[in-house]
């Protein structure tokens, strides 16, 4: 089987597994839900409109955290071997990517609105750029979180591994698509962020071609 057939299989597997378990995304979203009620309510109107949109990426990224840490942390034994037998370590490392990237999209999105309908009361300048930037930050913390979880799960102490490892390279993401989504607050064109944009997917491909170098030789661990 191609790896093309083995990746769009792995990923449909995922996909109706979290279709059958739906209180895991159901979860998720509560909880990013929860957090932007618990924000507008303790802090109402009090912020400028660029402080809740560091307030927005703070929480979409303790969403993140909890959304793609149990992508490798929750498999048991048994799913590793089935994995083991049935498909190649590239495949399995490049569908968990894009699943991930697919649902922190989703939760980005939804994130967002909820954020503008109980919190943010002011107006986006740019709301394309805004919704671009949005998504382009939640695959980076989706294919930085993956990469990560899945070194963390060879671990004894998975989930200070995780914290370790993640925190280097969250904190440039984390800049950077507060600066992109501030220049969108204010209107400036698509050629301002430009910079940004590129920052963000070139970090999604060296994330992803190292998983497809580096996974292989810890999948055989």
């Amino acid at each position: 089987m191609s790896l093309t057939h083995e990746v769009s299989a792995l990923l449909r597997k995922e996909l109706l597994l979290e279709w059958k378990q739906k209180f895991a995304i159901y979860g998720l979203l509560m909880y990013a839900l929860s957090m932007v009620f618990v924000v507008s309510l303790g802090l109402q109107s009090s912020l400028p409109a660029q402080a809740w949109n560091v307030v927005f990426w703070v929480i979409l990224l303790f969403v993140s955290v909890n959304a793609i840490a149990k992508s490798f942390m929750s498999e048991t034994i048994g799913q590793f071997l089935y994995l083991y037998n049935v498909a190649s370590a590239r495949a399995i490392i490049l569908s968990k990517l894009l699943y991930n990237a697919l649902l922190m999209s989703g939760i980005a999105l939804v994130t967002l609105l909820c954020f503008i309908f109980f919190s943010f009361k002011g107006s986006f300048g740019n709301p394309g750029l805004y919704v671009t930037t949005g998504l382009l930050g939640s695959w980076t913390f989706a294919f930085n979180m993956s990469l990560v979880s899945a070194i963390a799960s060879r671990a004894r102490q998975k989930t200070t591994l995780l914290a370790v490892l993640s925190f280097p390279l969250v904190v440039p993401q984390f800049l950077v698509c507060i600066s992109a989504s501030s220049k969108a607050l204010l209107g400036d064109p698509w050629s301002a962020a430009a910079s940004e944009r590129i920052f963000c997917a070139s970090f999604i491909l060296i994330i992803a071609a190292n998983s497809v170098i580096l996974f292989p030789f810890l999948w055989r661990d």
